[in-house]
């Protein structure tokens, strides 16, 4: 079995292990020192070359008579024949054996030898070509004829043997019998360059008609676009440029969504263009620009560039460049569907060529590419895009039907569970607001409400009650507001003006009062603000200063404080006694109601500088700038007043150092302001006198 395995079928009996040629093994270099007398690689070569014995020839033999020509033949044949015995399977052994018979002259020998080897391995094609190339070397032509006839029946798939036959009937002059060769060869349907073969050798011979009927068999054999070309190529060469025109349509008609219908639509635009048919080759540009794929259609736009600027006017090249561009944001989508912004670009682009059809499609293409996750970050972009899809249907293609949809679909789409756009419901409901579609608004704001309740869709449904007039549902509205947002100080607020406009005084207050009672508000200060505000334009002034100090009881911040007093300071009650009193009495009754006013305001300071005195004496700073407030009111006052009253009470600024903490320790030190309230250095000078009196006496007992 393995020497079965090692056997070669070119070495006959022999195995690769009996061909093998063994080297000398490599003697080992024991000293590597370099040689005192250093040898070039030339005087290494030229030595071996002096050296080299004579090749040993044989003698030449020369033969005289027939007996020694029949015994080196007789030799010869059977030095072949057992090599042939051992290496059957070696074709040049065959081809050296029949070259050597035909040396002989013997040609019925080489022949038989031709035929032998053609047993062994007729598939091999050198055979074929060497043995046909005997035949005619040697003028044996039906023998050739014969072997080249053999030959493309077995292997009809070797075009070489097809050119060499067709080629000795051409070189016979064997015109009609070429032909039949070349008929014999196309029934099996060659490459494209045997056809071209039989076309060319139809024009040597100028065969026009038979050419174009071998190019009909030929572009039905081969329907590639490169095939067609040299149709309408060779139509255009022989002047038939309606049968050319004619070709291009045909080949248009089949060849429309080829892979390579662009350069089709290219050497057909070009056609036209050299036939001074400008018109013609533009329609054919830009219907090819509308079927052809973006992204295979690079060398097309080009082309038309190139055209418009050549033979177009203003609009033309206007629209080549509009075409470039539109193939530069195909790719730009192609290869990120995603990226939203080449969208708007490109939208952008098709509006200012204004085509609706390519307007529509282009957003239905962009709207299709819906963000991958469900999170709002990758829909604030997208969104954008239905956005701009339903006004420009509304207010450029003016479709209202089309419009509505979109809103439609644009709204199903969104995953309100998850995440909604107040915006989309907005611009839905002021859309059928433009229609005078009342209902349908209503709709749309009742259906976001309950689906996906948002601040700016409440306030906006409000206000548009309130336009038309409609109290009761913008109550019902407030109410639902709230019951959503109950935390919500602006929905309160507005609730309560909202019923103050309509002088219902009673529900503004009720409404106040419900809204501060909220454990939780967002922005309690605007509220509180906002109710104190409304008494005070009620001329509630007891109720007010009831606010305030129900207001006091939950913060005591400064604010609070000096808002409180600076109401007091202003807090004129009701003046309709004046018009009772005489002229002379009215001053004096204004200057005692204004001393009245500015008794409550110092009560109000008195109170809140106890209170930063003895419940948070760390907040000196507030307490500061409460009496800086307290000494401008006072000098505001102007004879009325009494700044002496404060400045009594004013600290003094001390300029202090402090260390800086940090997590790694002490980072240095920082100046800061403290202040020195005049009950404090009294209270420092009391300890001094006390560590005085006890020094003293510990002095005395130690006497």
């Amino acid at each position: 079995m393995s020497s079965s395995k090692d056997a070669d079928p070119t070495l006959g009996y022999l195995t690769r292990k009996d061909a093998e040629v063994k080297l000398p093994r490599p003697t080992r270099v024991k000293n590597k020192t370099p040689a005192p007398i250093q040898i070039t690689a030339e005087q290494i070569l030229r030595e071996a070359r002096e050296r080299q014995e004579a090749e040993i020839r044989p003698p030449k033999q020369k033969i005289t008579d027939p007996t020694e020509l029949a015994d080196y033949r007789l030799r010869k044949r059977k030095e072949f024949e057992d090599l042939i015995r051992r290496v059957r399977w070696n074709v040049s052994v065959w081809i050296k054996y029949a070259q050597w018979e035909e040396s002989q002259k013997d040609f019925n020998r080489a022949r038989s030898v031709w035929e032998r080897a053609l047993e062994v391995d007729y598939r091999n094609h050198t055979l074929w070509l060497k043995y046909a190339e005997v035949e005619m070397k040697n003028k044996f032509i039906n023998h050739a004829r014969n072997v080249w006839d053999r030959a493309v029946t077995l292997l009809p798939r070797v075009d070489q043997l097809w050119y060499k036959y067709i080629h000795m009937e051409e070189m016979l002059g064997n015109v009609a019998g070429a032909r039949q060769v070349f008929e014999r060869w196309m029934g099996w349907m060659p490459d494209q360059q045997g056809w071209l073969s039989y076309i060319k050798f139809e024009l040597r011979y100028n065969e026009v008609e038979r050419a174009r009927g071998i190019f009909e068999r030929f572009v039905q054999c081969h329907p590639k676009v490169g095939a067609w070309i040299r149709f309408a190529k060779f139509e255009m060469k022989n002047g038939e440029i309606t049968k050319a025109r004619n070709v291009y349509e045909r080949a248009v008609e089949k060849l429309a969504d080829d892979e390579e219908a662009e350069q089709l639509f290219v050497a057909f635009a070009e056609f036209e263009e050299r036939c001074k048919e400008t018109e013609r080759a533009r329609c054919i540009y830009k219907f090819a620009l509308d079927h052809i794929p973006k992204g295979r259609a690079e060398d097309l736009y080009r082309k038309f560039v190139a055209f418009e600027k050549q033979y177009g006017d203003k609009e033309g090249i206007e629209d080549a460049i509009v075409g470039k561009r539109r193939f530069q944001y195909e790719e730009e989508v192609r290869k990120n569907p995603l990226n939203y912004d080449s969208w708007f670009d490109y939208i952008r682009l098709e509006e200012t060529a204004g085509n609706k059809e390519r307007i529509r499609e282009v957003y239905e293409r962009a709207i299709s590419n819906v963000p991958p996750a469900e999170e709002k970050r990758y829909w604030q972009r997208y969104i954008y895009l239905w956005i701009n899809y339903a006004l420009y249907e509304e207010l450029d293609a003016a479709d209202v039907e089309r419009t509505r949809d979109v809103y439609r679909e644009c709204l199903n789409l969104i995953p309100h569970a998850k995440f909604s756009f107040a915006k989309i419901w907005l611009l839905a409901a002021q859309f059928e607001i433009r229609q005078l579609n009342l209902n349908g608004a209503r709709q749309i704001l009742g259906n976001a409400i309950g689906r996906a309740p948002k601040d700016k869709i409440f306030k906006k449904y409000i206000e548009i009650e309130l336009q038309l007039g409609n109290i009761d549902r913008c109550r019902k509205l407030y109410e639902k507001y709230l019951v959503w947002s109950p935390e919500n100080c602006y929905a309160w607020s507005k609730y309560a003006e909202l019923e103050r406009s309509l002088c219902e005084t009673e529900r503004a207050r009720s409404i106040f009062e419900l809204a501060i009672a909220q454990p939780a508000l967002d922005m309690p200060e605007l509220l509180w603000k906002a109710y104190i505000d409304f008494e005070i334009s009620e001329h509630e002034f007891e109720r007010t200063r009831e606010l305030y100090e129900r207001l006091l009881d939950r913060t005591k911040h400064l604010k609070v404080w000096i808002s409180y007093a600076k109401y007091e300071a202003s807090a004129m009650e009701d003046d309709s006694q004046l018009s009772e009193l005489p002229e002379d009495k009215v001053q004096e009754y204004l200057r005692a109601r204004k001393q009245q006013c500015i008794q409550q305001a110092r009560r109000v300071f008195e109170k809140a500088i106890t209170y930063y005195r003895n419940s948070a004496p760390e907040l000196k700073e507030e307490r500061a700038m409460l009496l800086e407030e307290w000494l401008n009111m006072e000098t505001s006052f102007g004879e009325l007043g009494d700044v002496s009253l404060v400045q009594s009470k004013l600290p003094k600024k001390l300029k202090k150092r402090r260390q800086i903490a940090s997590e790694d320790g002490p980072a240095g030190f920082e100046e800061y302001i403290d202040y020195l309230f005049p009950e404090e250095t009294q209270t420092t000078n009391l300890k001094i006198l006390e560590a005085a009196y006890r020094w003293k006496k510990q002095k005395v007992d130690d006497n």
